[in-house]
């Protein structure tokens, strides 16, 4: 059987999070979720740890997470805005996935 390579994971994980709303969605929780409690509660990046969003990303994409776990919904403009940035999180959300289901979801795909 063919290994899957880091990059075809990266270009598996980059498509389904810009494209995918059920995958981007979740992943947006997660990475809020790796933000320090601190970080959540002010909406800014304080600590650069190498988990939750990027200085430029954390006030907005903290907000959208904020509004999708009280609310449960963001709206098209929002989703637009997670689905454009979201992918640049790839590799946490590698870290906290199941790598063998996406290895074999890539190997069904190729």
């Amino acid at each position: 059987m063919k290994k899957v390579t880091k990059s075809q994971q990266q270009a598996f994980l980059k498509d389904m999070l810009g494209k995918n709303e059920v995958w981007a969605l979740k992943a947006l929780k997660v990475i809020y979720d790796n933000q320090t409690i601190a970080e959540q509660a002010s909406g800014f990046t304080q600590e650069f740890n190498g988990v939750g969003f990027s200085g430029a990303h954390g006030e907005i994409m903290s907000s959208f997470a904020e509004q999708l776990i009280n609310r449960g919904f963001l709206t098209p403009k929002q989703k637009a805005i997670v689905f454009k940035i979201i992918p640049k999180y790839w590799k946490q959300i590698l870290k906290v996935s199941d790598v063998e289901k996406i290895n074999n979801q890539i190997m069904s795909m190729s």
